[in-house]
Parts: C-alpha cells; structure tokens; sequence
C-alpha cells in the first residue's frame, strides 16, 4: 500500500505545483520559526528550512512522505524575502532593477515511518530588466505580488521584469523544484509515470 504524500506547505503556489504531478496528496502548515541563523548562508537557510518543515510533521503523519521546500532569494548579499506591502516590493525591486538575483530552493522529503531523509538544493537565477519607478509601479499595482520572495510572480506578468533566465527548472522560482522533487520521489519508489 503506497505510502501517504503530505506536502509541508500552506502555500497555493506549491500546491498548485505539486498537483502538476498528478500524485494523490495532502497539505499541513509545518509551523516552524524561519528565521536566518547568524551567519547563515541563504542556500544553507533553504535547505535547513525545508529539512526542518518535513521533521516538523513527522509525529502528526506517521509512515508518510513529507516533502518540504523553502526559498531564499539574493541580490549582491541582500536576502530579498516576502515584501508584505506595495512599499516593500517597490524597493525591493528597485534594489533588483539591472542586476542579478539568485533564488535557492531547498527541497526535502521524509520518510517519517523509517527516518530515511533526503535534501536537495536548487539554484536559479534571473536576470532584472533596468525598470523605471512607473513601470515598477504598474507592475505591483497589476500583480500585488506581495506575498512573493523577490516581489513578482514568474507565472504572471513578473516575467516581463526579466532579461533573461538561468537554471535548470523555472519552478523553483515559485517555490517548489519539480524536477529535483521527482528525483527524490523516485528515491522512495513513487513515480509519478507509474501506470496508475
């Protein structure tokens, strides 16, 4: 009997991602404290945010597949996270405007029935357009991408931010690796093109 697949998450965006994979699951708010540690690196953030998300679980759903994800955005040493309001976004992305920001998605899946725990981080990056104030503007007042680390939406109108793009899956932008995830999935014997 195949194993239950709990995703760590409240977020609609990573549900929205997950259901792409046509795989039964449901969905619990891990409630961890997600502050930066001192001295923290941001990949080193993600990856322990998104390990800390499925343990947190663990006790509430006994033999399952957690899987956990958490992201960490920067800009020249700046960690961007979730602006909240029209103020914050808009200096968030005039601090993006011309350069680059890298977005590090931490990825995890427990199998809290046997301890067996795997980690696995994502790098993407985009490259800013160089934005005027009014377009930064219209962009939040379109999109109100308030509750988005970086302050935009890759699968809305936040792609015409971009010059251009690097990395090996787009999804980690909205917060949940796909590849990396059916990779690891595979690890524990679910595959999302088995026959169903």
């Amino acid at each position: 009997m195949p194993r239950p697949l709990i995703l760590a998450s409240s977020s609609p965006y990573r549900r929205a991602l997950l259901e792409q994979l046509q795989l039964r699951f449901d969905c619990a708010s891990p409630h961890i404290d997600e502050a930066v540690l001192p001295g923290e690196a941001p990949q080193a953030t993600a990856q322990r945010l998104a390990s800390e998300k499925t343990q947190a679980l663990a006790a509430r759903f006994p033999n399952s597949l957690i899987i956990g994800s958490d992201q960490v955005a920067e800009c020249g040493g700046l960690a961007l996270g979730k602006p909240g309001n029209f103020q914050r976004a808009l200096a968030q992305l005039q601090t993006c405007s011309g350069k680059r920001v890298n977005f590090y998605t931490g990825v995890s899946i427990l199998d809290s029935g046997s301890g067996t725990q795997f980690t696995e981080l994502e790098t993407f990056s985009v490259h800013f357009r160089n934005l005027s104030e009014a377009e930064i503007r219209s962009y939040l007042e379109r999109e109100t991408p308030f509750d988005c680390a970086g302050s935009f939406k890759v699968e809305g109108l936040g792609v015409a931010l971009f010059e251009k793009m690097e990395g090996s899956d787009y999804n980690s932008l909205i917060g949940l690796p796909l590849i990396r995830t059916i990779d690891l999935l595979r690890k524990f014997a679910v595959n999302p093109l088995s026959p169903p």
